[in-house]
């Protein structure tokens, strides 16, 4: 398996920001791991409470050698850390599941999340970074800070998590499979995911930018995006949104 390296840092804004502030001094495989972020980010720029010591806050920096960016499949990287963050927590006894694109649940509460980023220049991709965050070690006061329902592992097992063996089985877990991913993107996942998805053949709201849509999550198309079914037999395809289930 391809190895990887690890810069571990007590405190920063975020684990993103800092690797891609500093990009160019670091290699293909390198992970950034934080005690603490003062400023940890999520999806659609929501904060991530991050200033607890002794859970995941790590970015992983990837530089694949590829012709453009059309041509690699890092619009679905989140999804495949997602089921890599899946299959470990299962390894605690956890049976977690997914929200589409990439928040990872258990028993309906937020246990990780995942940001990705790419940096480009012109068609070149220059690095992309890899957020991921997963709750390890929280109390209740801990999680009653976040703004919708969380879970932590460690409320889960009833003892602590040792977090850098989490972190060395994560990564490990991830780079084990990620050339497979990168040669056939989410067709290779795409059976795994889908049984991570407990929501398919719901009823679902999207928020999108500026609106609202409604209907019954279907499927998935090869490229990872939600097929939607929005009544009179008609689909729509979701390339991005956030999913909420409806009561």
């Amino acid at each position: 398996m391809p190895g990887y390296s690890i810069t571990r840092v007590h405190e920063v804004r975020s684990t993103n920001e800092y690797a891609m502030r500093h990009l160019d001094s670091f290699p293909d495989r390198h992970i950034i791991a934080a005690e603490i972020q003062t400023c940890g980010q999520g999806r659609l720029d929501r904060r991530w409470i991050s200033d607890i010591p002794d859970n995941i806050y790590i970015t992983i920096i990837l530089k694949p050698v590829c012709s453009s960016v059309s041509d690699s499949p890092f619009a679905n990287i989140s999804q495949y850390m997602s089921l890599c963050v899946c299959d470990l927590l299962e390894c605690y006894g956890t049976n977690a599941s997914l929200k589409w694109p990439n928040d990872i649940l258990v028993d309906g509460k937020k246990i990780g999340g995942i940001l990705g980023q790419t940096s480009i220049q012109g068609d070149r991709l220059e690095g992309f970074t890899l957020g991921t965050g997963v709750n390890l070690n929280m109390n209740e006061k801990d999680l009653a800070r976040i703004d919708q329902p969380a879970i932590s592992l460690n409320l889960l097992t009833g003892s602590p998590i040792n977090r850098d063996r989490f972190l060395d089985q994560l990564a490990e877990g991830f780079f084990s499979g990620y050339d497979e991913f990168m040669g056939k993107g989410f067709p290779l996942i795409m059976e795994a995911y889908n049984k991570r998805s407990p929501f398919l053949g719901s009823e679902i709201r999207i928020l999108l930018p500026g609106r609202e849509i409604s209907g019954t999550a279907k499927n998935f198309t090869e490229n990872g995006c939600l097929i939607m079914g929005t009544g009179e037999g008609k689909e729509q395809i979701i390339a991005a949104g956030d999913v909420l289930l409806s009561r």
